[in-house]
C-alpha cells in the first residue's frame, strides 16, 4: 500500500483552506446540524430509507449473533436497521461528532463511542461486521480508513459502506446536480437552519468531486479486503462490500 494519502476528494476551498483543517470543519458542521439532521436527510435520501439499508446489511452478510460496529453512526439511521437484525446489545456506534452522538443516544439504546474512522479504538480482530453510511466522503484518507477497518474485523468479517456517487449518465447527473446541489440546500435552509444549508452545500461538493467507485474499490482491495464488490441503485446509491 502506498504511504501517500488517498483523499476521497480534493480540498474544497470554499469550506476550508487546507487539508489539515478538514476534520475540524466536518466535526464542527455536524455538531451544529445534529438536531436537524434527520429532517434534512429525508430530503437528501431520494426515497432510499430504512428498507434499503436493511436489505444491504443482509446482502453484505450481517446475521443474528454477530457484533456490529457502525462507523460515523450519526443519528443512528444504519445502526437502527442493524439493531433490528442482531439486537441492540450487539451494536456499537462510533462518530467523531459529539453532537451526533448526543442525538443518537436519545433514540437508540446502543453503545456509543467518540472516535475517528482512521484510528478505530477497538482491538484487532474484535468485530464481526462493520458498516458506514454515507460518510466515506468525509474521511481524510481512504487507505488509512480501510486499513483501520481491516484491522478490527475478525477473519471472515464483513464490511458494508453505503455511499452516493456521481451519476454515470449525463442527464441523470444534471438532474442530481439540480436537486442535491440547489433544491436540497435551499429546502434545508428553510426547514432547518442556515448551517443545515451549508451542510447540504458541502454534501453536494463532496459528491461532485469524489473519486470514482473504481478507486474506492481499489483502495479496499489494497487494504486487504477480498471479494470486493459494489451494488448500485438508481444509478447513484452505491453499496461497497467486502470480507477479511
Amino acid at each position: 500500500m502506498s504511504n501517500s494519502p488517498k483523499s476521497p476528494h480534493p480540498v474544497l476551498s470554499r469550506f476550508y483552506a487546507h487539508r489539515e483543517e478538514r476534520e475540524e470543519f466536518v466535526s464542527g458542521l455536524f455538531d451544529e446540524t445534529a438536531s436537524h439532521y434527520d429532517r434534512i436527510n429525508a430530503l437528501f435520501s431520494l426515497g432510499t430509507g430504512g428498507r434499503y439499508r436493511r436489505q444491504m446489511l443482509h446482502k453484505a452478510g450481517l446475521r443474528a449473533g454477530q457484533n456490529v460496529l457502525d462507523v460515523a453512526v450519526g443519528t443512528g439511521l444504519v445502526a437502527r436497521e442493524a439493531m433490528a437484525i442482531v439486537g441492540a446489545e450487539k451494536v456499537t456506534g462510533l462518530d467523531m461528532s459529539f453532537g451526533m452522538l448526543q442525538q443518537c443516544r436519545h433514540s437508540l439504546p446502543i453503545s456509543l463511542v467518540q472516535g475517528n474512522a482512521m484510528s478505530l479504538p477497538f482491538a484487532d480482530g474484535s468485530i464481526d461486521f462493520l458498516s458506514m453510511g454515507y460518510a466515506l466522503r468525509h474521511v481524510a484518507d481512504l487507505q488509512q480508513t480501510f486499513a483501520s477497518y481491516h484491522r478490527v474485523l475478525k477473519p471472515g468479517g464483513r464490511v458494508l459502506i453505503l455511499e452516493i456517487s456521481r451519476a454515470e449518465h449525463k442527464i441523470v447527473q444534471k438532474l442530481l446536480q439540480f436537486y442535491l446541489g440547489r433544491v436540497v440546500p435551499f429546502l434545508s435552509g428553510v426547514a432547518a437552519s442556515r448551517a443545515s444549508r451549508r451542510l447540504m452545500d458541502y454534501y453536494w461538493d463532496t459528491i461532485d468531486h469524489c473519486v470514482s467507485y473504481q478507486e474506492i474499490m481499489a483502495a479496499m482491495e489494497a487494504a486487504g479486503f477480498q471479494d470486493v464488490r459494489c451494488d448500485v441503485a438508481l444509478g447513484i446509491f452505491r453499496a461497497y462490500m467486502g470480507r477479511v
